[in-house]
This record gives C-alpha cells, structure tokens and sequence, in this order.
C-alpha cells in the first residue's frame, strides 16, 4: 500500500508540474516559468523545418518567453489548457506527455484556439522534488498568432540550438 501512495505522490507532483507551467505562463509571470527549466532542456519543433530550436536553463528559456506579447494587465491573454495527460514513472525519472490547446482573446482578436500540440516531457526527482528534465513541444497546429508572439518567422536565438 506505502508504493501505491508514493506512486500518487509522484504522479501528482509531476502533474502539478504541468499545471503549475500553464498558470504561470497565462499570468504573464515568464521568469518563474523559466526557473522551472534551469536544469532542463526545452525544445520547440519548428512546423515544417528540420531543425528544432533548443534552450538550455533559466536564462535561454526566458528569452524565448521574451517573445511573447504581454498586455497592459500583465498577461499575454493566454489560457493553456492541457488534456490527455499521461505520466509513466520510473524510478527517480519519469516522462508524461499530453495535449495542449492555447486560446487567446484581445480587443483585436475574439476568443479562439491558436494553437494546438503537445508537450512531451521527462523528469527527475532531485532529492525529495520532481523537476523538468526536458521538455519538447511538437505538432502544433497553428492558427491567428498574430496577438500572441512577436516573431512570426523565427523564435528568439533564430531556432538554433542555444546553451
């Protein structure tokens, strides 16, 4: 019964991991949400391009976010809404990957989905705490971002690998 409980405990932990990434990044609070990935790789799969751009660390990862539109209420409007959780745990590592649906309303854009993917991610527990270990963002598909990032084109560091 003790493995049953620590194997929620864990399973629990990493999703609020998940959870905890969402609310921050919709409340426009970008440097806690990199803080999340300072031992950790976060990988974004460009649609349509073979290569995939690579931040490695608080300081890469907060440059990425720094290319995301923020409004006058501190946010960038933004609701991450994560479905299909799955989470398999092993040990002192673990991976989950799920969906993601980001909707965003402005005065210029009416309530909508612009995007859509999934998050594939692995962990590890570092003493008593699960942590971010990577994180790649894949198959999105796009709609009006025009509101949302700053970059059309190319994320922050030209989707090169970083770090």
């Amino acid at each position: 019964m003790m493995q049953a409980i620590t194997m929620f405990e864990d399973w629990l932990a990493i999703n609020t991991l998940l959870m905890t990434y969402a609310e921050l990044i919709d409340s426009g609070r970008f440097a806690e949400a990199a803080a999340m990935f300072e031992n950790a790789t976060y990988r974004l799969e460009l649609a349509g391009r073979p290569q995939i751009a690579t931040y490695r660390g608080t300081a890469h990862v907060q440059e990425f976010f720094a290319g995301t539109r923020l409004y006058s209420d501190g946010t960038p409007r933004t609701k991450h809404v994560i479905t299909n959780v799955i989470i398999e745990l092993d040990g002192d590592r673990a991976s989950s990957r799920c969906y993601v649906t980001v909707f965003q309303q402005t005065r210029v854009l009416p309530l909508q989905p612009i995007a859509s993917g999934r998050y594939v991610d692995s962990f590890e527990r570092a003493g008593r705490e699960w942590r971010f270990a990577d994180r790649l963002i894949t198959g999105f598909l796009l709609g009006d971002r025009s509101q949302h990032v700053l970059w059309q084109a190319d994320p922050p560091g030209g989707g090169a690998s970083r770090g």
